[in-house]
């Protein structure tokens, strides 16, 4: 499939994003697809941000946590900022999709529509500096390295949150149709921890088992295990997984192996069932070294919590929605979603909502993200820059008329 390299204009979304605006959207979208970047590596991405932020008058501030990008719009008073994040790195992905400005970098590309994030934030910079200045500052955050779970963390550690209350974003989503955003109270990703199980047998001649301790057969009988922790242990409302990605063991095919090594990922939208999982694992690891006389060492490597957007903060963009592109656009999320998200880790410190724009390209509807050939239908940059100007246009009027500081509201 190949894309039109003619987009239709933002007006067949619904929204009033001026057709300028849009083509500035689109050609800088198309940019970014043709050169990604990797994680840590944005500083390409991060120059044409500036560049697109300095002509809109505003004074970028680059190298935060690396490569990122950030900027403050100026508001009617002063006091705690608005936050609106995208992100911009890309995936090591060679590019089967065929689009005219498909990626020109080998083995690299915007396979997860971080390039359209990017290009709706400025968009939506854009529209609003066209009207009058929101009600408090709006701070723009374009964060590196969201697929490596570090970016998001590194920039909280800079400070970027300083001096906000509030936070939002989104992402493009194949499951909706174009010109729709879904919204959803509660856990929209899930929290992304990595295992390595070691067992640690006595190895010795294939034809001689009785005088080895086989690390595949224990290694074999514990991925089997691990496949209980969720069918029998957890709530079955309560969305987790545990899959087991790599096993690593053996040097011959007539030689039993002393050693094996197993990698996977536990995930879940709730901490305490996150919890669970880790000591469940933990446990039958544990009874099943003991059972066949294997040492059997587990380690965590702890990645994201889960994405949880609040009753309040998800009503607040709702309503962003609703006065943004009308009610029959607005959607509540489908289906669980596992995938891991680093917006969790500026929820941990401010409060703020995550969300989907409606991004279903005719034909590419199966190829989802993370796929060689996955697209989306570029009208989602209208409606993602809309709602991002609307939101911050109402959570600023919220905040100035409460008088809320970012404090007080982060603990309320």
């Amino acid at each position: 499939m190949s894309a039109d390299p003619t987009p239709s204009p933002a007006s067949a979304v619904q929204t009033d994003v001026p057709d300028d605006v849009f083509a500035r959207m689109v050609t800088l979208r198309r940019a970014l697809h043709r050169w990604p970047e990797l994680s840590w590596e944005e500083t390409a991405t991060a120059a044409a941000v500036a560049g697109e932020l300095s002509r809109l008058g505003l004074a970028p501030r680059t190298g935060v946590a690396g490569t990122g990008v950030i900027a403050d719009i100026p508001g009617r008073t002063d006091g705690p900022a608005i936050a609106l994040r995208a992100d911009m790195d890309a995936l090591p992905i060679g590019e089967e999709t065929g689009l005219p400005f498909a990626s020109e970098v080998a083995g690299v590309m915007h396979a997860c529509g971080h390039d359209g994030h990017t290009a709706m934030l400025v968009g939506a910079a854009e529209l609003l500096l066209a009207g009058d200045p929101p009600p408090v500052p709006v701070r723009l955050i374009f964060q590196p390295a969201e697929e490596q779970a570090r970016g998001a963390p590194r920039m909280v550690e800079e400070g970027v949150l300083d001096g906000v209350a509030m936070i939002f974003g989104g992402h493009v989503d194949r499951h909706y149709a174009p010109g729709e955003v879904a919204i959803t109270a509660g856990a929209v990703n899930a929290s992304t921890d990595r295992f390595t199980i070691v067992i640690h047998g006595r190895g010795g001649h294939g034809a001689r088992p009785h005088e080895a301790l086989d690390a595949v057969v224990v290694g074999c009988l514990l991925v089997t295990a691990l496949q209980t922790i969720v069918s029998r242990e957890v709530d079955p409302a309560q969305p987790s997984v545990v899959s087991v990605g790599t096993f690593d063991a053996g040097s011959a095919p007539n030689v039993i192996a002393a050693r094996a090594e197993l990698g996977g990922t536990i995930r879940a939208h709730d901490p305490d069932v996150r919890e669970r999982l880790r000591q469940a694992l933990v446990r039958i690891s544990g009874a099943i070294g003991e059972l066949h006389g294997a040492e059997i060492v587990v380690s965590f490597s702890s990645g994201t919590p889960p994405v949880i957007n609040t009753p309040e903060m998800a009503e607040l963009a709702r309503s962003a929605a609703v006065s943004a592109l009308g009610p029959e656009r607005v959607r509540e999320m489908r289906r669980v979603n596992m995938g891991g998200e680093d917006f969790a880790c500026f929820l941990e410190h401010i409060p703020g909502c995550y969300v989907r724009f409606g991004g279903r390209a005719e034909g590419a509807e199966s190829f989802p993200a993370h796929s060689s050939r996955f697209q989306w239908d570029e009208r989602a940059l209208a409606t993602g820059a809309r709602w991002m100007a609307e939101v911050a246009r109402m959570a600023g009027e919220r905040l100035s008329g409460e008088g809320l500081s970012g404090e007080g509201l982060a603990a309320s």
